[in-house]
């Protein structure tokens, strides 16, 4: 493949959301792997002349490994990190920051030494020291609770999290950095090439193995595979790989037998038990019965004193036996119905409340929808009381799939829908509480039908967070149906009608209906009915949660119910947390996006007083690229977040729709180049970049393109149309704004590398001005932007920040082609 001009194919180190552990992890851009394996990249100093550079396939894929490893373990200690803090997006947001964050100093402050070392020895060298950090680091994350003296199910506050991550994702994601600049140094030896194709072939080797290495983890690898196992499989590529690059090929060749076999007959099975103990340290004083991994995370069963648990991602689902959450889960719900037929459960029915619901003998059918079917697979070995007697039921119909789109999908109407899911404490169960989803559930009920969910809250004081919550819940609720009664006690029980007349506010009537029914109960019964739906009881909680004209909707592309539940998970620690959340939550729109721009206006003052020759041409290469970086995760995100919101299945669809947006980023970076080698005005300067402020601006429309094209399906009902999206319509999408992207770097980086010399400026430091605008995005929307303003204001903040670096663009073209004439 013939090219010219300099640049990359984006490497985008992640970002993560989360099934029920609720996190995106990101793959980068998928090129085209055939054209990749002995390429010719032809680039030039001044952008003019032609340059051949080969890349011999042995080298490709030793280089491709980089990003692979990086990828790969990237999804592992995510994850592992989500496991130690029972994470939300504030917890993800801080991991997501500190991955890129030491990846961006690894490149940036290591590139003087990369150019002082020899680059093969030096590349071989940090493949073997990232072989053996990857399952130390591992076991250093799973041991990094010991630090705060945590017991086993206690929160870790924001600040244990943050020291966890810097200490633990340090040692490796800096050399991970460094050896995406080692292998830049490595191509710039062995063809003699300058250091803008150097950096290019560089990026489109790493993008490729990240991209791979992303399906393959999705797909292969954490189906089939312990976190060690896959740590171990990964050691051995990177120790062949540095053998590679300095033994003779006969050795090297003996080197992969003996590294292979000894992989298939130690680290398989041998790392399931390492696997197995290491994970046993985080429950001290439980016994763990197992662990597995599922695309949606790490599910554990621990046991004590008689009492199972099932954990994801260290949160507890639900313990067992505990008839008390099993009974109230169910039986209010189908109590405040005459005679249910139908009943459709979202969640929880392992936990025992299936088998309390199938009690009621009028029950003629149960759907019941669990989107992870390897919970179903733990329960049946580790709940069989619990499990098996409710599975058995020929009225039982259970679905391995997302619970509101399978409710969406269906043409069943019931009598009774039952959300039995925890709180919305992530974006990703948030969209069980939204206005968008209560008028689903409307749809599908019975003129009498009955919707119920449930709540965590207090039996004495709710405090005005909690207040805030609940009100924020229940006014959404009120949007969708006219008739809502609450249950009020520890736990809250949201009933609601599509008509009057048909909950039943009088306790006698349901202790009537449970007598009739014959259920046998231990909790909800006689003395205890009457008890929670006292008169008093009842107005009491009303005129607390009562909600009031300021009171926010919950919706799906604006979930600010998720953010309520951060701030309550904020006060389990120390109060200054709750103050920090309380002035965030103070901050007007408008006057944060006006800092935001005054701050970087700032910036590009300073780069406008340097240098001219210097300073402003590559500060204005520069901060489109930072600011780029930025966007493009943002896009990534929002793209990720809104399919979810829609499908709820994002986990299935991830690496693919990851892959084709950086696949994207992989094409218009290489058009661009294509584009560049020829064109006759190559080497002006100025018109590169009037052309990089055009792009900027472009970029800056980009995310408010992307929210109307997903509040567009959002508001989908039919299935035909919503699986043409899914299928085609967001993968297309997402290849778009890769292009443009990919389009815009490619240019920048034409621009930074203009008459470079030989690490002057260093080969890593546009990669790593990419990685901290990457960072600050990613901290800034999961954390902050979408869970407080929702989808549109995220989006106009991202568009109002690339407006600044678009100017800078231009002015420095101006500035260039006034010199010029």
């Amino acid at each position: 493949m013939a090219t010219a001009n300099s640049e990359r194919t984006r490497s985008f180190d992640p970002v993560c959301f989360p099934p029920r552990d609720h996190r995106f992890v990101c793959c980068v851009s998928l090129h085209s792997w055939g054209q990749l394996n002995s390429n010719e990249l032809a680039v030039s100093a001044e952008f003019s002349a032609s340059e051949t550079t080969h890349v011999p396939a042995e080298l490709s894929v030793i280089l491709a490994l980089v990003g692979f490893t990086a990828t790969v373990a990237q999804i592992l200690l995510l994850r592992e990190l989500m496991v130690v803090s029972y994470g939300n997006e504030i917890s993800l947001g801080v991991m997501l920051a500190s991955w890129l964050l030491w990846t961006a100093l690894g490149s940036g402050l290591f590139s003087r030494f990369a150019r002082k070392s020899h680059p093969t020895r030096l590349l071989a060298a940090l493949q073997m020291l990232l072989a053996f950090l990857l399952p130390a680091t591992i076991f250093a994350v799973r041991a990094s609770r010991a630090i705060f003296h945590a017991l086993p199910g206690e929160v870790l506050g924001p600040a244990p999290i943050l020291v966890i991550c810097l200490l633990t994702l340090g040692p490796f994601c800096s050399l991970s950095g460094w050896a995406f600049v080692a292998g830049g140094r490595l191509l710039e030896q062995k063809s003699s090439a300058t250091t803008a194709a150097a950096v290019n072939s560089m990026y489109l080797l790493e993008a490729a193995g990240s991209a791979v290495g992303g399906i393959l983890a999705g797909f292969v690898f954490l189906h089939f595979l312990d976190s060690l196992q896959i740590a171990f499989l990964l050691s051995t590529l990177n120790i062949i790989a540095a053998a590679g690059l300095v033994l003779r090929r006969s050795y090297w060749l003996a080197t992969l037998v003996v590294l292979l076999v000894t992989w298939i007959l130690v680290g398989l099975p041998g790392g399931r038990r390492l696997d197995f103990v290491s994970v046993s340290r985080l429950w001290p004083g439980f016994q763990l019965l197992d662990t597995r991994n599922s695309v949606y995370g790490n599910l554990a069963v621990v046991e004590t004193g008689g009492i199972r648990s099932l954990l994801e991602n260290g949160l507890l689902m639900f313990n067992a036996p505990d008839p008390a959450s099993a009974e109230e889960a169910v039986h209010f719900a189908l109590l405040e119905h005459p005679a249910p037929r139908k009943l459709f459960l979202i969640g929880g029915g392992a936990s025992g409340s299936l088998q309390q619901a199938l009690q009621h003998s009028s029950l003629e059918r149960v759907d019941y929808a669990e989107l992870d079917s390897t919970t179903l697979d733990l329960a049946e070995k580790y709940f069989p009381e619990q499990w098996a007697v409710a599975r058995a039921d020929p009225r039982v119909h259970i679905h391995h799939a997302d619970g509101r789109l399978w409710l969406k999908s269906t043409p069943q109407i019931f009598d009774v829908i039952v959300v039995n899911l925890p709180a919305p404490q992530t974006a990703q169960l948030n969209r069980f509480y939204t206005v968008e989803f209560f008028r689903e559930a409307r749809d599908k009920l019975a003129d009498d039908g009955v919707f119920s969910f449930q709540l965590h809250a207090a039996e004495e004081y709710l405090s005005p967070d909690l207040s805030a919550f609940l009100s924020c819940i229940l006014k959404s609720l009120q949007q969708a149906f006219p008739v809502v009664q609450l249950i009020p006690g520890d736990i809250v029980h949201f009933s609601a009608a599509k008509r009057a007349g048909v909950l039943v506010a009088d306790s006698s009537e349901l202790l009537s209906r449970l007598r009739q029914r014959q259920l046998h109960t231990s909790y909800v019964r006689e003395y205890y009915i009457p008890f929670r739906m006292m008169p008093d009881r009842m107005t009491d909680l009303d005129q607390h949660i009562r909600p009031r004209p300021e009171t926010p909707l919950n919706r799906d592309l604006a979930p600010i119910a998720y953010y309520f539940d951060v701030e309550l998970w904020s006060t389990q620690f120390h109060r200054e947390y709750q103050r920090i959340f309380d002035s965030i939550a103070q901050i007007h729109f408008r006057r944060l996006v006006t800092w935001a721009v005054l701050l970087l206006v700032v910036i590009a003052a300073v780069i406008l007083l340097g240098p001219r020759n210097t300073t402003l041409i590559r500060g204005a290469a520069g901060f489109c690229a930072a600011v780029t970086g930025l966007t493009m995760i943002n896009l990534e995100v929002l793209l990720l977040l809104g399919f979810q919101a829609i499908y709820g299945y994002v986990y299935h669809r991830l690496a693919l729709l990851i892959a084709l947006f950086m696949s994207g980023m992989a094409l218009g970076s290489w058009y661009r180049l294509r584009q560049a080698g020829r064109s006759q005005d190559a080497g002006a300067l100025h018109g590169r970049l009037m052309r990089l402020a055009f792009l900027q601006f472009l970029v800056a429309l980009s995310p408010i393109l992307l929210y109307g094209f997903l509040r567009l399906f959002a508001s989908v009902r039919n299935m035909n149309t919503l699986v043409l999206a899914s299928g085609l319509l967001f993968p297309v999408v997402g290849l778009f704004a890769g292009a443009l992207g990919g389009y815009e770097f490619a240019l920048a980086s034409e621009v930074f590398f203009t008459k470079a010399k030989v690490g002057r400026p260093g080969m890593g430091m546009l990669y790593g001005l990419d990685l901290i605008g990457a960072c600050m995005g990613a901290l800034l929307l999961s954390a902050f932007l979408i869970p407080l303003f929702g989808f549109f204001q995220a989006a106009v903040f991202t568009a109002a920040a690339d407006l600044v670096p678009a100017l800078l663009a231009a002015r420095a073209g101006w500035a260039r082609e006034l010199q010029s004439a």
